[in-house]
């Protein structure tokens, strides 16, 4: 179900844009539609208050909690399913934050990642991605909402576009607030500066390399990592806030000298963030995570080379829920072994101390 599918049920009722406005916007909040000094009765014509108990019965359905995991750094992720039977994941965030996805699997194919696996399976309407945020608000507040979880938002432009204005408008939650992440489809790039709420952006990067990234995104548009660093310096201009770049770092991978030499190259001067995340182990995948102290090092010489780092925390590590997880030992996904993939892996070595750029 699209977001344009419930207006539309409240126009035919005879629902005018105030009218919808209203509705949507308890409804994205996870209020009541009796909520507030007016009620109902006073507000809505008679003929929108006899669809609205049967819509709204259909808005529940939308997303079932199926199962919920808790983490020890207070996020929890969640198994939610569909109303056709499929399941998503959504992960409720530390300071108030939420994780949705938008696709049913996955067509990138990321070799780290285990929502691609199976390919695509589906898309996920807009009414199903706001109602994954609707969910985590009847659980906790939710004052971010980022676009992180399984699918590339780029492969289900418009839901998500229509997902996201809902949500910075009468959703309530801060333009800056909303992180659209994609690989780097180039129609991003086109249709996010054209939205009447322009998301932060956040691109996945994970190497310098043209031939790495090739392999490590298979199904990635072939874009440079210095043509996507380009187009997203020029959407952080434009909006008025960085771009985060998202770095899965993989031990023997993308943690060498040379990477990091290579990221300095890109990002130094850039309106950037760096985020470090160490990978999240998935069985069966052929990937190692770098030690925590590793992976700190690596953030603090990018950052005194004068790129802005953080080392983040992949959320669900201790409970084994990185993206795709819960779904694949839900029994949703098929069984079949990860693809063999053959990647170079370079010696770790000890980082050389960089001075403090002037």
């Amino acid at each position: 179900m699209r977001i344009e599918d419930i207006r539309q049920r409240l126009r035919a009722a005879g629902a005018k844009p105030i009218h919808e406005q209203r509705v949507l916007r308890l409804w994205a909040q996870a209020l009541p539609q009796d909520s507030g000094r007016r009620q109902p009765k006073d507000f809505l014509p008679l003929s929108v208050r006899e669809v609205l108990p049967a819509l709204m019965d259909d808005l529940r359905g939308l997303v079932q909690l199926r199962s919920e995991h808790p983490g020890e750094d207070g996020s929890a992720r969640l198994l939610v399913g569909l109303a056709d039977g499929q399941t998503v994941e959504s992960v409720l965030l530390p300071r108030d934050g939420l994780c949705v996805s938008s696709q049913v699997g996955c067509a990138v194919g990321c070799v780290f990642c285990m929502t691609g696996r199976d390919g695509l399976l589906r898309q996920v309407g807009s009414a199903e991605i706001v109602a994954q945020v609707v969910l985590a608000r009847a659980r906790r507040v939710v004052k971010k909402v980022v676009f992180m979880g399984m699918g590339e938002p780029a492969h289900n432009l418009d839901n998500v576009m229509e997902a996201i204005e809902l949500l910075g408008t009468a959703g309530g939650i801060g333009h800056k607030s909303l992180v659209f992440s994609t690989v780097g489809d180039p129609r991003v790039f086109e249709r996010l500066p054209q939205g009447v709420v322009k998301p932060a952006l956040a691109l996945s990067l994970h190497t310098t390399k043209t031939e790495l990234r090739a392999q490590l995104l298979p199904r990635a548009p072939r874009i440079t990592p210095a043509e996507l660093v380009e187009e997203g310096e020029r959407y952080a201009r434009t909006t008025g806030y960085p771009v985060q770049y998202q770095w899965t770092l993989l031990e023997g991978i993308n943690d060498n000298d040379d990477e990091l030499d290579g990221i300095v190259k890109l990002l130094r001067g850039k309106y950037a963030v760096m985020n470090m995340i160490p990978y999240n182990s998935n069985e069966g995948m052929d990937f190692q995570r770098p030690s925590w102290e590793r992976a700190a090092e690596i953030a603090r010489s990018l950052h005194r080379r004068g790129v802005l780092t953080k080392l983040r925390h992949s959320a669900g590590q201790d409970v084994e829920g990185g993206c795709g997880q819960l779904r694949a030992r839900a029994g949703d996904t098929s069984a079949a072994a990860s693809r063999p993939i053959t990647l170079v892996r370079k010696p770790v070595t000890p980082l050389a101390p960089s001075p403090t750029p002037r």
